[in-house]
């Protein structure tokens, strides 16, 4: 090839790459993002972490902590939450304040009602399609999973032998039992070769949260890859959360206490809109006057009622 042709070649394989890397650098960019841990600057609330009710235990199988462990660690990184424990802290927690009930502890243990910060949401990690297996793989998949080895290959959204994840995360309002998110996420073995495990599994104290198996084995990190990139998917969907999650949900019911009146007016004048008897619930529209209250009761029925002849129903 003489040096004209040589350099018109030249010219020619340089013409093509820049759209393929051009595509590359996207896509390598949609994956490193996946690999890093959203962080927020303030906590949307407080939630706790709950394991799936879908009765397998996939993760004992592959020597893997619950994946409740593994979101925790997102939670931690990210700030984008307060956790609040309800597992074995909280059965800790729940010993302490027995002994307290019981004059156990000493003078000045400030352990007693009313401390118990609450959760505003709870979020699940579970698999896609869990709960959808209704042919032969559900018995290969409960096995693997319970045992792991060659008994099952699959289980729900996991393939041990092609190393693949679909899971799912969901997020219900504690208040008002709403679903106010739910993202999926899926990872391959081959992403792990877009730098995830430099970056996501070096030095990110993986041990101290109980979560080392989801770091230190190839299909642990798939899962890992699978539920961060849910993870970020459900932190964009909640960044419209209201600043107070208690104050935006429906006010608490009331439980009427003793006979009283329903008044057509905060003054109480008039004549009354009904008559109350105990043990009726009443719910506050929010409106307050001093020590009466606006509520409505279970048939619709607007009024006023002095806030003495009421406790908050539980």
């Amino acid at each position: 090839m003489g040096g004209a042709a040589l350099a018109t070649a030249i010219v020619a394989m340089m013409a093509v790459p820049p759209a393929m890397a051009q595509r590359q650098s996207a896509q390598e960019i949609r994956k490193q993002q996946v690999a890093e841990i959203p962080t927020c600057a303030k906590p949307l609330g407080t939630i706790s972490v709950i394991e799936p009710e879908d009765g397998t235990n996939w993760w004992t199988g592959q020597q893997l902590p619950a994946p409740s462990k593994l979101i925790k660690v997102f939670i931690n990184k990210s700030r984008c939450f307060t956790l609040v424990d309800r597992g074995v802290g909280m059965a800790a927690a729940r010993g302490e304040r027995d002994l307290a009930a019981d004059g156990e502890l000493r003078r000045g243990a400030n352990i007693g009602k009313g401390q118990i910060k609450a959760a505003d949401y709870v979020m699940v990690p579970d698999l896609i399609g869990a709960n959808n297996n209704a042919g032969g793989n559900a018995i290969s998949g409960l096995i693997g999973g319970l045992m792991g080895g060659d008994a099952g290959r699959l289980v729900g959204g996991l393939n041990f032998k092609k190393k693949t994840a679909d899971v799912v995360l969901t997020v219900t309002d504690v208040r008002s039992s709403e679903q106010v998110a739910m993202a999926e996420g899926n990872a391959k073995k081959t992403d792990l070769g877009w730098g995830a495990s430099g970056s996501l599994f070096t030095g990110s104290n993986w041990g101290g949260a109980g979560a080392s198996g989801y770091a230190n084995t190839e299909i642990g990190q798939v899962i890992t890859l699978a539920y961060l990139q849910a993870y970020s998917n459900i932190i964009a969907q909640l960044g419209a959360l209201p600043a107070d999650a208690s104050a935006a949900n429906v006010s608490q019911a009331l439980r009427v206490t003793k006979p009283a009146r329903l008044l057509g007016n905060a003054k109480g004048t008039g004549a009354a809109v009904r008559s109350l008897d105990p043990g009726m619930l009443l719910y506050p529209t929010g409106s307050k006057e001093g020590m009466m209250w606006e509520v409505e009761d279970e048939l619709g029925n607007k009024g006023w009622v002095n806030s003495t002849n009421t406790e908050l129903a539980k």
